[in-house]
Protein backbone atom coordinates (compact mmCIF):
# COMPACT_ATOMS: atom_id res chain seq x y z
CA UNK A 1 0.00 0.00 0.00
CA UNK A 2 1.59 3.54 -0.94
CA UNK A 3 -0.61 6.34 -0.04
CA UNK A 4 -0.55 8.06 -3.47
CA UNK A 5 -2.82 5.08 -4.39
CA UNK A 6 -5.43 5.61 -1.38
CA UNK A 7 -8.74 7.63 -1.61
CA UNK A 8 -9.08 10.73 1.36
CA UNK A 9 -11.53 7.85 2.75
CA UNK A 10 -8.98 5.08 2.73
CA UNK A 11 -6.22 7.73 3.93
CA UNK A 12 -8.57 8.86 6.90
CA UNK A 13 -9.16 5.29 7.60
CA UNK A 14 -5.60 4.51 7.77
CA UNK A 15 -4.49 7.19 9.82
CA UNK A 16 -7.30 6.34 12.89
CA UNK A 17 -6.48 3.23 13.02
CA UNK A 18 -2.62 4.22 13.50
CA UNK A 19 -4.40 6.56 16.12
CA UNK A 20 -4.06 3.96 18.74
CA UNK A 21 -1.41 3.27 20.80
CA UNK A 22 -2.60 -0.53 21.16
CA UNK A 23 -2.74 -1.13 17.14
CA UNK A 24 1.07 1.00 16.90
CA UNK A 25 2.17 -2.05 19.34
CA UNK A 26 0.59 -4.74 17.51
CA UNK A 27 2.13 -3.61 14.42
CA UNK A 28 5.53 -3.23 16.04
CA UNK A 29 5.20 -6.75 17.48
CA UNK A 30 4.77 -8.09 14.09
CA UNK A 31 7.39 -6.67 12.54
CA UNK A 32 9.58 -9.74 13.57
CA UNK A 33 7.59 -12.03 11.90
CA UNK A 34 3.86 -13.57 12.29
CA UNK A 35 2.08 -14.80 14.98
CA UNK A 36 -1.48 -16.00 16.28
CA UNK A 37 -3.72 -14.68 18.49
CA UNK A 38 -2.34 -16.36 21.86
CA UNK A 39 1.36 -15.58 21.20
CA UNK A 40 0.85 -11.32 20.46
CA UNK A 41 -1.76 -11.38 23.57
CA UNK A 42 0.79 -12.58 25.65
CA UNK A 43 3.60 -10.64 24.29
CA UNK A 44 1.54 -7.26 24.55
CA UNK A 45 0.18 -8.45 28.02
CA UNK A 46 -3.64 -7.49 26.63
CA UNK A 47 -6.85 -9.90 26.52
CA UNK A 48 -7.57 -11.81 23.41
CA UNK A 49 -10.50 -10.24 23.11
CA UNK A 50 -9.04 -6.52 23.23
CA UNK A 51 -6.11 -7.76 20.72
CA UNK A 52 -9.13 -9.18 18.27
CA UNK A 53 -10.63 -5.94 18.23
CA UNK A 54 -7.67 -4.23 17.54
CA UNK A 55 -6.38 -6.75 14.84
CA UNK A 56 -9.94 -6.36 12.96
CA UNK A 57 -9.28 -2.55 12.22
CA UNK A 58 -5.61 -3.35 11.47
CA UNK A 59 -6.73 -5.78 8.60
CA UNK A 60 -9.98 -3.73 7.68
CA UNK A 61 -6.98 -0.63 7.58
CA UNK A 62 -5.07 -2.84 5.05
CA UNK A 63 -2.48 -2.82 7.55
CA UNK A 64 -2.32 -6.55 8.79
CA UNK A 65 -2.82 -9.61 7.02
CA UNK A 66 -3.97 -12.81 8.51
CA UNK A 67 -4.20 -16.56 7.19
CA UNK A 68 -5.59 -19.69 8.75
CA UNK A 69 -3.80 -22.25 9.34
CA UNK A 70 -3.77 -26.11 11.06
CA UNK A 71 -1.42 -27.38 13.35
CA UNK A 72 0.02 -30.50 14.08
CA UNK A 73 -2.34 -31.17 16.58
CA UNK A 74 -5.52 -30.44 14.01
CA UNK A 75 -6.28 -27.22 15.73
CA UNK A 76 -7.02 -24.04 13.29
CA UNK A 77 -4.60 -20.93 13.87
CA UNK A 78 -5.32 -17.87 12.40
CA UNK A 79 -1.77 -16.19 11.97
CA UNK A 80 -1.23 -12.09 11.36
CA UNK A 81 1.33 -10.35 9.31
CA UNK A 82 2.40 -6.59 8.72
CA UNK A 83 1.51 -5.72 5.76
CA UNK A 84 3.50 -4.31 3.76
CA UNK A 85 2.99 -0.51 3.36
CA UNK A 86 4.37 3.27 2.90
CA UNK A 87 2.98 6.86 4.50
CA UNK A 88 4.48 9.33 2.87
CA UNK A 89 2.68 12.33 3.42
CA UNK A 90 2.93 15.83 2.36
CA UNK A 91 0.87 18.97 2.28
CA UNK A 92 0.40 18.19 -1.23
CA UNK A 93 -0.66 14.57 -0.77
CA UNK A 94 -2.99 15.38 1.93
CA UNK A 95 -4.77 17.89 -1.00
CA UNK A 96 -5.03 15.66 -3.70
CA UNK A 97 -6.05 12.75 -1.33
CA UNK A 98 -8.81 15.33 0.38
CA UNK A 99 -10.24 16.09 -3.42
CA UNK A 100 -11.60 12.96 -2.91
CA UNK A 101 -13.68 12.88 0.48
CA UNK A 102 -17.38 11.79 0.86
CA UNK A 103 -19.13 13.63 2.57
CA UNK A 104 -19.59 10.68 5.09
CA UNK A 105 -16.14 10.65 5.56
CA UNK A 106 -15.72 14.30 6.63
CA UNK A 107 -18.11 14.06 9.15
CA UNK A 108 -20.69 15.69 7.22
CA UNK A 109 -23.98 14.09 6.60
CA UNK A 110 -26.93 15.00 3.97
CA UNK A 111 -28.42 18.20 5.15
CA UNK A 112 -31.73 17.88 7.03
CA UNK A 113 -34.58 18.22 4.34
CA UNK A 114 -36.25 21.34 4.19
CA UNK A 115 -32.59 23.44 5.23
CA UNK A 116 -31.32 24.09 2.19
Amino acid sequence: MDTSDLTGDELLQVLSTLASPHRMRVLAALVDGRAYVSQLARHLGISRALLQVHLRKLEKAGLVTAQLELSDEGKALKFYEAAPFVLHLTPGSIATAATTLTDAAAGHGAPPKGSE
